[in-house]
């Protein structure tokens, strides 16, 4: 199924047809199809939305640049649409960052919040990767003096060159989009989460460090940790029938009060 709001089209699928209700948000790339165990089990009890964020899955590329904001309020407008109240969240990665507006500043109301692996702490730049952006904006610079048709060209050579391997395979689009979300750090929204939430890390997480996860618990007013310690990124797939438990006992809780 597809929503449509303010010209961003989002791919969802609808699972079992509970009272409570349970959003799940995936990481920046991913797609429903990694959460396909997890919502076999949780459809019994609950009602499960899950999304294809724009460019990815089955939904189109967006027309325009988007950034953060963007991304939470087409989750917001959703919510609107379906007449869905203070749910319970399920948020992987990029699914964080998405969390910290909704709740942070646009204060949508979430019951519960799961927080795997999740993103939107900046990383301070090293030299060595201050250097390469000063590099490339420098090079970019001489686009200018490029004929106009030979300036793209000129610009995704540099990409090719400069750019994370995530980078590379994004279109113009989103490229920029890419760059407005990675650039936008969030800590200040963690400090304004109201909802009980649990964080479940990987301790060999490299993409989204465990120094992470210990800042945003520092942040969030109500939060617990559980580090999982042979886990990477993914830990819903690395120890998949654990983290299921882990889940299933948290909403559990909250649906016996």
């Amino acid at each position: 199924m597809f929503f449509n709001t303010n010209d961003i089209t989002l791919y969802y699928e609808k699972y079992g047809d509970n009272d409570k209700t349970i959003l799940i948000l995936p990481g920046w790339g991913n797609t429903r199809c990694t959460f396909k165990d997890l919502i076999t089990v949780l459809k019994k009890d609950y009602t499960v939305y899950i999304f294809d964020y724009p460019g990815f899955g089955n939904s189109p590329l967006p027309n325009k640049t988007l950034d953060i904001y963007d991304y939470a309020n087409a989750i917001r407008s959703f919510m609107k649409n379906e007449n869905i109240y203070n749910p319970m969240v399920i948020a992987h990665s990029f699914g964080g960052r998405i969390v910290a507006v909704l709740a942070g500043y646009y204060k949508v109301s979430l019951e519960k919040v799961i927080m795997i692996d999740v993103a939107g702490i900046k990383p301070k730049k090293t030299l060595k990767k201050w250097l390469k952006e000063k590099i490339y904006k420098f090079l970019k610079a001489f686009r200018k003096l490029l004929p106009p048709l030979k300036r793209e060209a000129y610009v995704q050579r540099l990409i090719k060159v400069f750019g994370s391997s995530d980078y590379q395979v994004l279109n113009p689009i989103m490229y920029n989009t890419f760059k407005n979300i990675i650039n936008k750090d969030l800590k200040y929204y963690f400090k304004y989460i109201n909802s009980k939430v649990l964080i479940l890390w990987g301790k060999k997480d490299k993409d989204t460090p465990l120094k992470d996860a210990i800042k945003i618990k520092k942040l969030v007013k109500n939060a617990h940790l559980i580090i999982f310690p042979n886990c990477g990124h993914f830990l819903y797939l690395d120890s998949p029938l654990v983290a299921i438990n882990v889940i299933q006992e948290f909403f559990l809780q909250e649906k016996n009060n």
